[in-house]
């Protein structure tokens, strides 16, 4: 597996650092908090001699701004989400290269567009496979399509001929495709069928039950069999998620 993506979370409010890396630890198992500070000398600090790839900055810190952090640096290669109560702050928070900006409290939902925004960036900086127009897939719906990011894709169920796409906005796409066209479209980005109707996201997994099968638990709380003969092939693939 390779090393996890490290991110830095700058609030001046414990519970704030706090509710954060929960949301990180459960939504995004593959993020890793590297540090936690809570003013503008220990951000500057920490960031002087560290690069996290993501930072998590309130714009109100107790000893200034998030903004006076960033003009002590002449560039900063990390995905910067901002965090504030004031949607003022949105227009000079997007001037200072913001990744995406959130708003308390924070909504989960928010949070998971947010980051898997920030995942892409880093993705498409670092020349990923899978990364700008090639991270995004064509839906066809009866309108015209849908052009959707891949990495907004929890879980796609098949219900004969037809496709559903469950996405993190909690909005759904029905689709007049087989799930197997999909998924041929989709394991290269660590998707994987574990039965013959669901095809998931292993970045949106949560968690494993033992059984036979054994069943997972999605971002968005769905609860889904593994068939017995995917069992030792998701499980394997688990192990050497990348």
């Amino acid at each position: 597996m390779k090393t996890k993506i490290q991110a830095c979370i700058i609030d001046d409010e414990q519970d704030g650092r706090d509710y954060i890396a929960l949301l990180l630890e459960n939504e995004f198992p593959e993020i890793q908090t590297a540090f936690q500070v809570s003013s503008v000398e220990e951000g500057y600090i920490y960031l002087s001699k560290n690069s996290p790839d993501i930072i998590f900055l309130d714009v109100q810190l107790k000893d200034g701004t998030a903004f006076d952090l960033l003009s002590k640096f002449r560039n900063i290669d990390s995905q910067i989400i901002f965090i504030t109560a004031f949607e003022n702050f949105a227009i000079q928070a997007i001037k200072n290269g913001a990744a995406d900006y959130l708003l308390k409290p924070i909504k989960k939902i928010d949070f998971i567009i947010a980051v898997n925004k920030a995942l892409d960036n880093i993705r498409k900086s670092k020349n990923i496979p899978g990364n700008s127009h090639e991270n995004k897939i064509s839906l066809p719906t009866l309108q015209g399509f849908k052009l959707t990011n891949i990495n907004d894709i929890i879980r796609c169920e098949a219900d004969s001929s037809y496709t559903t796409f469950y996405l993190a906005d909690k909005s759904k796409i029905i689709v007049s495709k087989t799930l197997h066209e999909f998924e041929e479209q989709l394991t290269k980005y660590n998707f994987f069928r574990i039965h013959h109707k669901h095809l998931i996201n292993l970045f949106h997994l949560k968690e494993y039950i033992k059984g036979k099968g054994g069943q997972v638990i999605m971002a968005d709380h769905s609860v889904l069999d593994v068939s017995v003969r995917k069992k030792n092939d998701f499980l394997s693939k688990i192990e050497n998620l990348e």
